[in-house]
């Protein structure tokens, strides 16, 4: 009995130490978007980004689902896109094309507050997000234009909810959605000390070591980066901060993780929510972790050059326990 206390006691107390450095983060920023957005500033990006939809194929009018996206997260990008479906129809490679952007560009205040938090760039890592988006975007497009593939209509399977209006309604949400992230957090804890115990961590390292080794990320990021890519980079990026903090991580590693986290993460639930767009699998889930992988590995040999000095200097510092 004294034992299972204890165990819960520290597992309680890992799990609030890593929802409080994910909550100082979210917060403020979920705030500071819920104002810019009373303020229209989604709009305005949105009016920016209807040149880009052209170079994707795509009508000027989606630049406002991908700001929203970039902005909040999918589900509000989805909402307006499902609000915008009917006026603009699109053809399954179009709606692919805007889910590829859309997965890979997401959630940025937050995504890439959690990079910089383990010390990672913000500039890189926006540059490498919405870079990848556009360009893999385009490529994507003329693969499907070139081949001629995946030109039917795509039949949206999803309607979104309507938002509620007004500040309670908001507020309520908010806080159900920390509530779960609470708990999910709490269940990886358990899932990751499980894993440790049982072996499947050193089983998961020797089947991931051959691929993580190619693309640069060191042993100790490797189960961390597993769990980032299936379940979501707020997640991984987390535990990579308190990893990196206890100095078990280092500052490359923690680069090259969160590089790929942020091209490809979430990759089960993400990938599920866009089907329903009608969007092809090819686009968004193979080609786009392939992409992914295939980005990584050209940023660790264009890194290789460089020593480690221009590293830490420019693109990732250790992280401090302030």
């Amino acid at each position: 009995m004294k034992a299972a206390y204890q165990y819960a006691a520290t597992t309680l107390k890992t799990t609030c130490a890593l929802c409080l450095t994910l909550f100082k983060l979210m917060i403020p920023i979920i705030v500071a978007i819920k104002l810019l957005e009373q303020f229209g500033l989604i709009q305005s990006l949105s009016n920016l980004l209807s040149p880009a939809m052209q170079w994707l194929g795509l009508p000027g009018a989606m630049g406002l689902v991908w700001a929203t996206t970039m902005l909040t997260n999918l589900y509000g990008g989805l909402v307006v896109y499902a609000s915008l479906a009917a006026d603009y129809p699109l053809t399954v490679a179009q709606v692919t094309v805007l889910c590829f952007i859309m997965l890979t560009a997401h959630t940025l205040p937050v995504e890439a507050g959690v990079a910089r938090k383990a010390g990672v760039s913000l500039w890189f890592t926006l540059l490498l997000r919405i870079g990848m988006a556009l360009a893999g975007g385009i490529i994507l497009a003329f693969i499907y234009h070139h081949f001629e593939l995946a030109q039917k209509p795509a039949q949206l399977l999803w309607t979104a909810e309507p938002l509620q209006p007004g500040w309670i309604a908001w507020l309520l949400s908010q806080l159900s959605s920390l509530l779960w992230i609470f708990f999910i957090v709490l269940a990886l804890v358990i899932l990751l000390d499980l894993l440790q115990k049982t072996g499947i961590t050193d089983a998961i390292n020797r089947m991931l070591r051959p691929l993580l080794h190619l693309l640069g990320i060191g042993r100790e990021a490797e189960t961390i980066t597993l769990i980032g890519i299936t379940l979501g980079l707020s997640y991984g990026g987390t535990m990579l901060i308190h990893q990196a903090r206890a100095g078990h991580i280092r500052p490359r590693d923690v680069l090259f993780s969160i590089s790929l986290l942020g091209l490809s993460h979430s990759l089960i639930e993400d990938t599920l929510l866009m089907l329903l767009t009608g969007a092809d699998l090819f686009g968004i889930l193979l080609f786009r972790v392939a992409l992914s992988l295939l980005v990584i590995f050209l940023l660790v040999r264009l890194l290789r050059s460089n020593n480690e000095r221009f590293m830490t200097q420019y693109l990732v510092k250790p992280v401090t326990n302030t």
